[in-house]
């Protein structure tokens, strides 16, 4: 990547909020730390970092040729149904998205519609999608590492079902319909699609990579490639990262990140980060960035809340709460310093909206200056704000952008003394569910509900 393409960090909207030399010091003593964690193999859930030297391996590897390949017979149907939860789906979502714009399935001329589902048990969100579907060639990508996920199982039971009604007179065509990924070895999904006749279908969630880590594994790729983001640069990005932020130097932007959100959470008082974005094409990165950082740092009652907003969307919502709320608020905020394109204000004869002052001038170029004039307003008003930014918005710096935040989330968990990349709280909700509704094996956990509520805690609210 060119230098002039490479991630910049800036603290000019955190002047007030910043650590002195003193504690600065003492702040990269312990971000080198956490960094040599992380590298060596030595913090907590080691066994989970594949993600960290996984993008310049993978573009040489057998199975992103096997991913461009599926793509390419992908891409000849109407639409691709991507089943999955969580990381399972985010990362690809985000990236199609931030690259192809928020109505790419209204606007694509060559390639299929890409849509979600298996992301929550809503049955009008899947009526709407099965009929979104009728009529139309599909495929499905279901992805699970152990294929029982209650959100994904039933998305993928019901679609199957859809698939198999509509193939009814062509044996085996439905299951041709069909690619998986899922665990190499083991796991329902993986009993399910065993055989050879899988094998040009079947991907691998790696074992040492966690769902939010995974967007750059087949797990995100082939729905990225499918929607015709070039998956290739996506990774060149992410390796350009994985080189520039190997060691931890004073030019380490990963590393100074880190420390900054560091020093605002124990210094600063800060409990909230609010991820900033004034592109909309970029509110599913928001969403991508709040579990990564929800799940990997939110343990042992410690760490920052992710939060996301869509600027200038939420400055006419969330905007006066920002500038004058508690102040519990910092703000991270990715802009691109260059346009999507050319489109300019017009000048108006009668000028009754008083816009004229501003004909010629690039949306673009006004967008920038509502983002330093809020950066500005929030940082006096004692919201300070770090902001990155990347030359361009496509699929090379979102490598790079994905790759930063991952690094820094896990550099980040590490000097909060947490496992950056176990999330044990998950399963509460899901003990408690699985006992709500009878599954077998939850015989204790529901004697245990009984006992605290009453048997009326198993009756319709």
């Amino acid at each position: 990547m060119e230098e002039e393409q490479r991630l910049r960090l800036s603290t000019v909207y955190a002047a007030g909020s910043l650590p002195d030399a003193e504690a600065w010091e003492a702040l990269r003593r312990k971000t080198t730390a956490a960094h040599a964690q992380l590298e060596e193999g030595t913090g907590t859930g080691a066994v989970m970092r594949g993600w960290l030297r996984f993008p310049a391996a993978y573009l040489e590897s057998d199975e992103f040729a096997r991913v461009q390949s599926a793509a390419a017979q992908i891409r000849k149907a109407d639409a691709l149904l991507v089943i999955g939860i969580g990381g399972s789906y985010l990362g690809a979502r985000a990236v199609i998205e931030a690259v192809l714009g928020r109505h790419y399935n209204e606007t694509r001329k060559v390639f299929p519609a890409v849509y979600f589902a298996g992301n929550s048990i809503s049955a009008k969100e899947c009526a709407e999608l099965e009929a979104l579907l009728e009529g139309r060639e599909f495929y499905i990508n279901v992805i699970s590492k152990s294929g029982k996920t209650l959100e994904a199982a039933l998305a993928y039971r019901h679609f199957r079902a859809v698939l198999e009604r509509k193939y009814a007179d062509q044996p085996g065509e439905a299951k041709r319909h069909i690619y998986a990924t899922t665990d190499a070895a083991k796991g329902a999904l993986r009993a399910q699609c065993a055989g050879a006749d899988w094998d040009a279908r079947r991907f691998v969630v790696p074992d040492d990579m966690g769902g939010r880590y995974s967007v750059l594994s087949a797990v995100g790729l082939l729905p990225i490639a499918c929607a015709g983001v070039d998956i290739a640069a996506l990774l060149r990005g992410a390796a350009a990262a994985q080189a520039a932020y190997a060691e931890p130097g004073e030019d380490n932007a990963c590393n100074s990140y880190a420390a900054l959100r560091y020093h605002f959470y124990t210094h600063g008082r800060k409990s909230v980060e609010l991820f900033a974005t004034y592109e909309p094409s970029m509110t599913l990165f928001g969403e991508w960035f709040k579990q990564l950082f929800g799940e990997s740092e939110g343990k042992e009652n410690k760490g920052l809340f992710p939060a996301s907003v869509t600027f200038t969307t939420d400055l006419h919502s969330l905007g006066q709460y920002i500038q004058e709320g508690e102040r519990f608020l910092f703000e991270t905020v990715v802009t691109f310093r260059e346009p999507a394109n050319t489109l300019a204000v017009q000048r108006c004869a009668e000028d009754g909206d008083e816009l004229n002052y501003l004909a010629g001038r690039k949306w673009h170029d006004i967008n920038r200056a509502a983002f330093r004039a809020t950066a500005l307003a929030h940082q006096k008003g004692g919201c300070p704000s770090l902001h990155i930014a990347l030359a361009r918005q496509d699929a090379e710096a979102l490598g790079w952008l994905i790759y930063f935040f991952e690094k820094a989330c896990a550099i980040s968990g590490y000097m909060l003394g947490v496992n950056p990349f176990d999330q044990p709280g998950v399963e509460s909700y899901k003990n408690f569910m699985f006992a709500l509704l009878g599954k077998a094996g939850s015989e204790e956990t529901r004697a245990a509900l009984a006992a605290a509520y009453g048997n009326d805690i198993f009756k319709e609210d």
